[in-house]
């Protein structure tokens, strides 16, 4: 049975207050290197949903540019992949699709309730005036595809049943996984049960909230991480953005750090009402796996969610450590609104979304990718 994640109102407005706050007097790219959007806001009855403009500046990360999503990062991924079979003609239906959508100019796209991180967490629907919000965005960015990104049926099915209804396509993305009442999965699941053991044992690591001055090296750590050991593609965050959003209270650090004080381990929390995401994670990579920095670093989140009964979805990626910890796979998906838009760039996100539909989704299941 799936729970859907809530937030009030308030809370949620709060949030988005702090988030202009941090973004509005300042270019993204200078908080993270390879985002260029603009950032606003639209009205949508008892809230406001922040908002990203991107206007085709070049290569930037996946989270604003989505042909960076479905064509550059989708050739790293199949060569990860690397299945001796498939992988020649995935590379072959990825350069295609590639040249369709930069004739369609998809990174001309305006992303609704984006928050500049990979996994997005929503407003109740019931809050939100959805045909006010899209009548303001499309007299404001006529031009412009408006996106909804980071929805699931498990948390989202309401959202997603209200988009389509207005015309939305249905564009798949990954693959992430979620997790709910895990005080009952560290009884089900021994590896959750020994990863919570080792956070709270603390042997060669010990987990303890970050000072003023970790910020530089935090930023380093998950560069270390994401960028340099994953992928360029992802968003660079710098350490200015670390800080802005820990003083604004968007995120919540948490490090790891060594006998000597060292700080090897980073995890950032983003609690959205009783859904808890961790866009920031990052250690250091030279140390030995025996440490166990990753599993404890997801432990941490985890163990916050287990205290407060709270929901959590770990993003994307090392898919067989999430399902061996009870993590339960999701579907993630963008809805994209076209009509507005000319013929040619309507047929060519439609046909994005049905290749998407018909083969990205089967791999991704059949893969437990």
């Amino acid at each position: 049975m799936s729970i859907a994640p809530h937030v009030s109102p308030d809370a949620f407005n709060a949030q988005v207050d702090a988030f202009l706050g941090v973004h509005c007097s300042r270019p993204t790219h200078s908080l993270i290197a390879n985002v260029h959007a603009r950032v606003d806001a639209v009205t949508a009855g008892d809230v406001r949903l922040p908002t990203t403009i991107n206007d085709d500046e070049g290569e930037q990360a996946w989270i604003c540019s989505p042909y960076t999503t479905y064509y550059r990062y989708a050739l790293e991924e199949v060569a990860r992949f690397g299945h001796p079979l498939l992988s020649a003609p995935l590379r072959l239906l990825i350069h295609g699709a590639g040249a369709l959508l930069r004739r369609s100019r998809i990174d001309r796209a305006v992303t609704l309730n984006h928050w500049l991180v990979s996994t997005n967490s929503y407003p109740c629907l019931h809050d939100v005036d959805l045909d006010r919000a899209i009548t303001e965005a499309k007299d404001r960015w006529p031009d412009h595809a408006l996106w909804f990104r980071s929805l699931n049926t498990a948390h989202h099915a309401d959202w997603l049943r209200a988009l389509i209804r207005l015309g939305g396509v249905l564009l798949p993305s990954r693959q992430v996984y979620l997790f709910d009442d895990v005080a009952s999965l560290a009884h089900r699941h021994r590896d959750l049960k020994r990863d919570l053991a080792l956070l709270r044992k603390g042997e060669g690591v010990t987990c303890a909230p970050l000072q003023e001055d970790d910020h530089d090296r935090a930023a380093a750590l998950y560069h270390e991480l994401y960028v340099r050991k994953y992928s360029p593609l992802n968003p660079q965050y710098r350490s200015d953005l670390l800080r802005a959003w820990s003083h604004a209270g968007l995120l919540h650090l948490h490090g790891l750090r060594d006998d000597r004080g060292v700080l090897q381990g980073v995890v950032g929390i983003l609690r959205m009402g009783n859904l808890l995401t961790s866009p920031i994670v990052g250690y250091n990579t030279a140390l030995p796996q025996k440490l166990g920095l990753y599993r404890r670093l997801a432990a941490r989140v985890l163990h916050e969610a287990a205290e407060q009964d709270d929901l959590v979805n770990l993003s994307a990626g090392v898919a067989d450590f999430k399902r061996q910890r009870g993590g339960r796979p999701a579907i993630e998906y963008s809805v994209v609104l076209v009509d507005h838009l000319p013929r040619a760039r309507r047929h060519a996100l439609r046909a994005l979304g049905g290749i998407l539909r018909g083969v990205g989704v089967p791999v991704m299941k059949r893969f437990r990718l």
